[in-house]
């Protein structure tokens, strides 16, 4: 886990740098809001398509298979973001609640860790035109009980979003998945 935590600092400070905002935006022991900005070199559209195919943007470390290729999204109300894992296993990451393209995408349910947990969120991605590109805003709530209070999963969960927006933003600008961040020290 301190790996993870590393590479998602050191990428939030090159986002940062970068002219991208990230931030616990509120925190409580019932839960946490997270929302992550960034301008993408695109236009809404080309940043939408990009959004929908996860499996060649996605951080891979993001996974439980680490692969992103596992990863696939139906793009409509009750599709899945589901991945598939070796020996025929499979896991559902969220389900979408909202599909408007070229402008948000909402998909519901508990990411990676919060899976185990009693805890339900909202992931909420909007696009808004912005010259020749899209100014993109990542939401994250996060509600319910999570054993041993919520410690410090607000910023892991800002930490892991500030990561895949960099991805995102990388693949829909270069047409190719992020180089894979060194290796912490």
């Amino acid at each position: 886990m301190t790996k993870q935590f590393a590479i998602g600092g050191a990428v939030a400070l090159l986002l940062i740098a970068g002219g991208a905002k990230a931030a616990v935006v509120e925190s409580n022991a019932q839960g946490f809001a997270v929302e992550e900005k960034a301008h993408i070199d695109a236009p809404p559209a080309k940043v939408y398509a990009t959004l929908i195919h996860p499996e060649h943007w996605w951080n891979p470390q993001h996974t439980f298979s680490q692969n992103a290729k596992n990863l696939s999204l139906d793009p409509k109300a009750g599709g899945c973001l589901c991945e598939t894992l070796p020996g025929g296993g499979s896991v559902q990451h969220l389900t979408v609640a909202t599909a408007m393209p070229g402008r948000m995408l909402l998909l519901r349910g508990a990411m990676g860790p919060f899976q185990s947990q009693g805890v339900e969120g909202a992931l909420i991605f909007t696009l808004n035109p912005a010259g020749d590109g899209t100014d993109l805003v990542l939401n994250n709530n996060i509600g319910g009980f999570v054993k041993g209070g919520m410690g410090n999963w607000p910023e892991a969960a800002d930490g892991m979003l500030t990561d895949l927006v960099a991805h995102l933003k990388y693949y829909t600008e270069n047409g190719k998945p992020m180089p894979a961040s060194p290796p912490a020290k």
